[in-house]
């Protein structure tokens, strides 16, 4: 009978790659607590509608590569294809603004888009998304890149670039609108299907296009930056100046949009020049308008969301964070040595010893070169003789010098051992 394989552009994570994944997600909640954030967790089915209303309906997401289906009940449900909206979603549902005004959460978890599989891109993916929510205050924009810059510090992420803009807001945007359709309608024939499609429908879109035939058309297209209303230039100015007093280096990139249509105001993306034309590491933005959106409350927003494959994929984890090998291997002979090693590898444990075990009887030998396999620094071995004489043999393996402990009070003369040399 065939085995069954994974669905096509779903992938296990196997160890010892999911101790990468592990110290990845414990470096994120140590600098998300430090600066205040709380994690929330979320279903990863939402409503259809939810995705529809605030990513925007001529994105490509919701055209092109949602899992969207119809269940028993008739509702209409979509496998979440991004954390903002359903964060906002559970934000208003529980009314956490009633609490608190200010709210800052972060989630760790699957997305789901149907596009091409291909190296580095899955159909379930994963991210790191950070909100902070009840506050337009541009230096807590700022705040958010600090964060942001010290986490990928943390994780051993270097030769990276910090690109801003803003989006302005539904003042600003009608004109810049016309500014740039009356660009583009000349052109509009050279750019690709798509595009034509997004000139019709959302034509900043079309500056998110990743093909150099209409990147070219676009060269000398206005930027939004000139049309923006005396609130958002005020913003976007103090948002560069408290970057300044961070010393967080930044490039203004005009033509930067956002792929999805609540942004507004900042904007901003993370980008690697080694990761090719798909340079980015990682984006956010503010969406003052989202919540009201959704139903609920004008309650303005900022966020930013890491994939965390394309992150994983950039950086070189040391041996000691991706497996958290056992510190003692317990070696053992005969039926009674093997009962007393099992009570102490349990006792072990339980006081935060990573202890391994050997259950299949084999002789010392083999014990030895299994203990050296699982990089166990430190063996005891425990015998019958050990027994009778109420001591067992301790040996560094990297050293090769050995000793003898009794065996009344073991356990805690091991951890003095392990505190004192590691």
């Amino acid at each position: 009978m065939e085995i069954i394989q994974a669905v096509r552009g779903f992938k296990d994570i196997l160890p010892p790659e999911t101790g990468r994944w592990q110290f990845i997600e414990r470096r994120a909640r140590e600098v998300f607590a430090d600066f205040g954030f709380q994690e929330i967790r979320l279903p990863i089915l939402e409503k259809t509608e939810l995705f529809r209303r605030s990513i925007g309906e001529t994105t490509d997401i919701v055209e092109k590569e949602m899992y969207t289906f119809q269940d028993r009940g008739d509702d209409h449900l979509t496998l979440r294809p991004e954390a903002t909206a359903s964060i906002l979603r559970a934000y208003l549902e529980h009314s956490l603004y009633a609490a608190d005004p200010l709210s800052r959460l972060y989630t760790i978890g699957p997305m789901f888009r149907r596009e091409r599989p291909q190296k580095g891109r899955y159909r379930q993916f994963h991210q790191l998304d950070a909100e902070i929510l009840g506050i337009d205050d541009p230096c807590v924009d700022a705040e958010l890149i600090v964060m942001l810059t010290h986490f990928l510090e943390r994780v051993g992420l270097r030769g990276v670039r910090l690109e801003i803009n803003s989006l302005g807001c539904p003042d600003c945007r009608p004109g810049f609108r016309r500014l740039l359709l009356d660009y583009l309608v000349g052109r509009r024939e050279a750019l690709c299907e798509d595009c034509r499609r997004r000139f019709q429908t959302n034509p900043l879109r079309i500056f998110d296009c990743k093909l150099e035939s209409c990147r070219a058309q676009l060269a000398l297209a206005p930027e939004i930056l000139g049309s923006l209303c005396p609130d958002c230039r005020a913003h976007f100015e103090t948002f560069m100046q408290y970057l300044n007093v961070a010393g967080i280096p930044y490039q203004v990139n005009g033509r930067m949009v956002r792929g999805l249509d609540y942004y507004q105001r900042t904007a901003f993306e993370v980008t690697a020049d080694v990761l090719g034309a798909q340079n980015a590491v990682l984006g956010g933005g503010r969406y003052n308008g989202l919540a009201k959106e959704l139903g609920g409350p004008d309650i303005p927003g900022i966020g930013f969301a890491i994939g965390m494959e394309r992150l994983l994929s950039m950086i070189d984890i040391a041996d000691e964070e991706v497996r958290r090998m056992a510190n003692l291997f317990i070696a053992h002979l005969g039926d009674a040595a093997k009962c007393r090693a099992f009570e102490l590898a349990n006792t072990l444990r339980k006081i935060g010893i990573r202890t391994e075990l050997d259950y299949s009887g084999r002789s010392l030998k083999s014990q030895m070169r299994r203990a050296d396999k699982l990089k166990c620094r430190y063996v005891l071995i425990l015998g019958d003789r050990e027994l009778a004489e109420g001591q067992v043999q301790w040996r560094d393996m990297s050293d090769g010098e050995q000793e003898r402990l009794p065996l009344d009070g073991l356990a805690e003369t091991v951890r003095n051992i392990l505190s004192k040399r590691g």
